[in-house]
């Protein structure tokens, strides 16, 4: 199983590329950072984590600017978004980002994409709630045709584009690996059926290990092979126990989080997880 490190990267949290250094040096296989444009400031939809919404939410850099000074200053860790906010966003220019990054990172970027929560902040980008999936698989679509066409169209209910030239095409062949957050039945079947991977919140769980055998089981009903979709857990660390039973369930990638804090308060965390993660 694979380590990696989440964090919300903002102007007063420890830098991300002196973070990303000491990952790389650590032998963490990945940082990953998540997306907010913003947060609208009626705050009507509640924080799904309970409680009041941190700070960090509506701090935090755009990933891809972020990502690629990550990238710049490490030769192995490889960086990604957990979650990009893709319905937010045009497919077209994203695409290009995406291959970007990918290119001038050599192959390390991982593409984590989400359906979002906060229906205010989707309003303010024009995507109504209760079409979010339908978008984020209109567009994954759409990018999949243009990092793997030469002269790529797509036509569908929310994006629609005649044939289009883009270069450069990704690294990795035949793109970044897409892989999907999210806990509910939705998340999983899209998982399924455009994505690569799937990659939850345990934390949110009563039974994270029930969740991972009912995908599982999804998978085979649909006709895949469940060992063949690799599996990322954003998580707490607890002890090495809890590591090894997501380790014998199949799981890829284990994600700590970390704070958007100091460096005098993060880098003691980054050495307990070294040492959870070594076992």
């Amino acid at each position: 199983m694979d380590y990696g490190l989440t964090i919300f990267p903002t102007e007063y949290s420890i830098d991300i590329r002196e973070l990303a250094q000491e990952a790389e040096q650590r032998g963490f296989e990945s940082l990953l950072v998540p997306e907010h444009t913003h947060i609208p400031a009626s705050r009507r939809t509640p924080f799904p984590g309970g409680g009041e919404l941190p700070r960090h939410y509506y701090s935090t850099y755009d990933p891809f600017v972020a990502l690629a000074t990550a990238a710049a200053v490490t030769k192995r860790l490889r960086i990604g978004t957990g979650i990009c906010l893709v319905i937010e966003r045009d497919p077209i220019t994203l695409a290009k980002e995406v291959a970007s990054l990918d290119v001038l990172s050599s192959g390390r970027f991982i593409f984590g994409i989400g359906a979002g929560w906060n229906a205010e902040e989707m309003e303010n980008h024009a995507i109504q709630f209760n079409n979010r999936r339908r978008v984020l698989r209109e567009k994954i679509e759409a990018m999949k045709a243009i990092w793997t066409e030469h002269a790529a169209e797509y036509h569908g209910q929310f994006v629609n584009f005649d044939p289009i030239w883009s270069d450069p095409k990704p690294a990795q062949k035949p793109h970044p690996p897409v892989l999907i957050g999210g806990s509910t039945p939705a998340a999983m079947r899209a998982a399924l059926r455009y994505c690569d991977g799937w990659m939850p919140i345990p934390g949110r769980s009563r039974d994270p290990l029930g969740e991972i055998r009912q995908f599982r089981h999804m998978a085979q009903e649909a006709g895949r092979d469940p060992k063949s979709i690799p599996l990322s857990l954003f998580m707490a660390p607890s002890d090495r126990k809890l590591l090894d039973q997501f380790a014998h369930e199949g799981v890829q990638r284990a994600i700590f989080a970390l704070p958007s804090d100091t460096r005098e308060k993060v880098m003691p965390l980054l050495d307990r997880y070294s040492a959870l993660m070594k076992g």
